[in-house]
């Protein structure tokens, strides 16, 4: 997806050198549609420039500052010198994440969609939160909260969910469930004891993950998860609390999963 009106002066762009001549450097803008750029030589590199070939070449992929557009002349002057390495890495790693999530929109949306569908919907999520691909880390994160405040159909917000959840690596991910624990039986809470001891993993939780069990109110307990994606806090939740109920449930007691509490918490 590329956007369709101009950059802003001092903006950061991502382009491909298409054309070289003596007195500077065209650039096809990546991320704006049908835009095009000039780095006039002396906005190549520092110093006096003998040869422009000497430092860019054709088909190259180059970072540069917006120093002006002209809208009227369809003219955007660039500047290549003016931009460091840290902000180079970065701008070429942000650009690299939205395509990433340009195809996650094509996943999610199906290749017969019109274009004014698929702008709309991409529009919502860059609305929602800035870019496609934050709008995408974040329903891998949070699910559909992560888009409720949005104009999109609730079947829109499913195909966008499931696409990021299967697509998208974040650092880390919370999830939360609840367990509740009964045990009317002699063992009582040794019982009780026995199934939390379970809930925990015995041990045998990954590395990676970070998994806690806490008391919230009778007789419910809260499971939190910490994870380096959706998928595995998800398995390693759902599989903390079947831990418990089938610990519980040797003893005679009774136990149920539910993801909202019951119990109002402090």
């Amino acid at each position: 997806m590329k956007y369709s009106g101009w950059p802003d002066p001092g903006e950061l762009v991502v382009g491909k050198i298409d054309e070289i001549e003596d007195f500077g450097v065209f650039v096809d803008l990546e991320e704006y549609k049908d835009k095009r750029g000039l780095i006039h030589i002396s906005e190549v590199a520092s110093g006096w420039i003998k040869n422009v070939r000497d430092h860019v070449r054709e088909g190259q992929i180059v970072v540069c500052k917006v120093l002006d557009v002209d809208e009227g002349s369809q003219q955007i002057d660039l500047s290549l010198k003016d931009v460091n390495d840290h902000q180079r890495s970065e701008k070429i790693q942000q650009w690299k994440n939205e395509q990433k999530a340009d195809n996650w929109m094509d996943l999610a949306t199906g290749e017969e969609i019109e274009d004014e569908e698929y702008t709309a919907i991409a529009n919502e999520l860059i609305g929602a939160h800035g870019s496609l691909y934050e709008g995408f880390k974040q329903a891998a994160i949070h699910g559909h909260e992560a888009l409720e405040d949005t104009e999109l159909t609730d079947e829109e917000i499913d195909a966008l969910v499931e696409t990021a959840r299967e697509n998208v690596s974040v650092p880390y991910v919370n999830v939360t469930g609840y367990v509740d624990l009964e045990n009317p039986s002699a063992s009582g809470v040794d019982g009780i004891r026995e199934a939390l001891t379970a809930a925990e993993g015995n041990g045998e939780v990954p590395e990676e993950v970070d998994l806690d069990v806490t008391y919230v109110g009778a007789p419910e307990y809260r499971i939190r998860v910490q994870a380096p994606n959706y998928k595995t806090a998800e398995s390693q939740l759902e599989e903390s609390a079947q831990r418990a109920i089938a610990a519980i449930e040797g003893h005679g007691g009774d136990g149920e999963y539910h993801r909202d509490p019951r119990t109002d918490e402090e």
